[in-house]
């Protein structure tokens, strides 16, 4: 098991799974009490004991209790589905650290809800996200999933359509491969209009910011810019850069002209802050 990956997801006595971190993982195993033996998802299917826990016949503790192995319920993951879920919850964080209003189960969302929710192989259009600011509920944000591979120029009219008619002017699309250099111009055209950002998936696999050599980015409001300035008397053209197509920048969807803090440990002052503008 160890070579193939697979997870463990243990369940207290109620049968109501624990949030495991599993995103490293393309098969799961979830572990019922032996009066739970309901499965939660047609897709689910039970595990031979002989295979899973062929050394532990009698069964094991969890939870203060006792688990006969044949409580052993297998869940496989698609690389596709595996994937997706990967993504959904890297999403779920990057809109959670740019103050969106995300409900807390999507940040600690685990295997078994991602195909509760949205199911074994889920299309793409099912995942599409409307957010909102959490200070201002009108700063509205659509996240696309396009279901083409490479996404031509049709799929963008439809989401600028879709926006237009939901009244909202920023857009995210989770791209399987990337655009055309037509959809490219399209997104360019409606530009002064609509914010369209694009990421592949293989972009949001994983949250970056986490890794433990980035440091802490704080993005700076408008008024926060101007104190920072104002305190030390500067100008926009005197700050450290950041490049737009920082990984980072990009992560935290930052504008040209906007100023991020960002924060390192310091072994003699305790942690170093510096600023960077945004171009």
């Amino acid at each position: 098991f160890l070579q193939e990956k697979v997870a463990f997801l243990l369940t207290p006595r109620s049968g109501v799974l624990s949030d495991a971190v599993c995103m490293q993982y393309s098969t799961y195993l979830f572990i019922w009490p032996h009066n739970h033996l309901q499965s939660p998802i047609n897709a689910l299917q039970r595990a031979d004991s002989d295979n899973v826990m062929s050394d532990n016949e009698d069964g094991m503790d969890i939870d203060g209790g006792r688990v006969n192995s044949r409580s052993v319920i297998q869940v496989s993951l698609t690389p596709v589905t595996s994937r997706l879920f990967r993504v959904y919850r890297t999403v779920s964080a990057m809109l959670h650290k740019r103050s969106y209003s995300i409900p807390r189960e999507y940040l600690s969302m685990t295997p078994y809800m991602f195909v509760s929710k949205f199911g074994m192989d889920p299309p793409r259009e099912s995942l599409t996200m409307l957010v909102e600011k959490i200070d201002d509920e009108s700063d509205q944000l659509f996240i696309f999933f396009p279901d083409e591979e490479k996404v031509g120029v049709g799929p963008i009219r439809i989401f600028v359509e879709r926006m237009k008619a939901e009244g909202v002017v920023n857009a995210i699309m989770v791209l399987q491969q990337g655009v055309t250099s037509l959809a490219k111009q399209a997104v360019l055209e409606v530009s002064d209009s609509f914010s369209i950002e694009h990421f592949r998936e293989a972009e949001l696999l994983v949250d970056i910011t986490e890794h433990t050599l980035v440091p802490e980015h704080v993005v700076l409001n408008p008024a926060e810019k101007a104190e920072l300035l104002k305190r030390y008397r500067l100008r926009d053209t005197q700050l450290p850069r950041i490049q737009v197509a920082d990984p980072v920048a990009r992560f935290y969807g930052m504008k040209r002209g906007q100023v991020v803090k960002i924060i390192r440990p310091s072994e003699t002052a305790g942690r170093y802050v510096t600023y960077r503008i945004c171009i």
